[in-house]
């Protein structure tokens, strides 16, 4: 996992996320699925604190450990869900996230996005990047994108045919992920209450959203 958060594709969606939520030095950030700390790394030398929340206790101890070695004492490391977040109403300025909302369910990521209001402070940012794709073969987009898919898995020979066959096997019995699409989330996030929501498709799996938390008299 740490190893795929190295890569160069993965530092640049870092750093379009990073700058996209225009973070201050006296922000408070939320990370959510925060891993082993891609984001959180990156984003604690430039604010005043970040709550950095994963589901894995293995990834929140070595997240520890990452923050030990550089030094860094203004994060606070949460073992819990993105659907029940353990924050104060309106506690934080941003929130950040890669790739974590496509574990959820469709509600799960509702439930998330509710979550995300409710501890976001009037005008607060939203950003995360993830897998935004179906697979509903009759959009253009979702067949390139699994062709994609298969044709990166493929490259590995043997392995890679077990691994599709093993893919084919947890789609069947409804255990593989569960990304939504650009459309989905455009949807999601305004009837969560968000404004100037957009999101965007890469050219890869993947996309972006940037949204944020309404004023009361907006």
């Amino acid at each position: 996992m740490e190893q795929l958060a190295g890569s160069p594709a993965f530092l640049d969606l870092r750093d379009r996320i990073i700058e996209l939520a225009r973070l201050r030095s006296e922000d408070r950030v939320l990370d959510i699925g925060a891993g082993t700390g891609l984001l959180t790394l990156a984003a604690a030398p430039h604010v005043s604190h970040v709550s950095a929340v994963d589901i894995s206790p293995a990834m929140c101890a070595r997240l520890r450990r990452n923050l030990d070695r550089e030094e860094i004492d203004n994060v606070d490391v949460l073992t819990d869900t993105a659907t029940a977040l353990p924050l104060a109403d309106e506690s934080v300025d941003a929130v950040i996230s890669n790739y974590c909302l496509h574990h959820l369910d469709d509600n799960g990521k509702r439930q998330a996005l509710t979550e995300v209001m409710r501890v976001l402070r009037p005008g607060g940012r939203l950003v995360f990047a993830d897998m935004m794709f179906s697979l509903d073969l009759v959009d253009p987009r979702n067949r390139a994108v699994v062709a994609l898919l298969i044709k990166r898995v493929l490259k590995h020979g043997l392995a890679g045919i077990s691994r599709l066959a093993k893919n084919a096997t947890r789609i069947a019995a409804g255990r593989w992920e569960r990304p939504a699409t650009v459309d989905w989330w455009l949807e999601a996030l305004h009837r969560a209450g968000f404004i100037a929501v957009s999101v965007r498709a890469f050219e890869h799996e993947g996309g972006i959203a940037c949204a944020r938390a309404p004023h009361p008299t907006t």
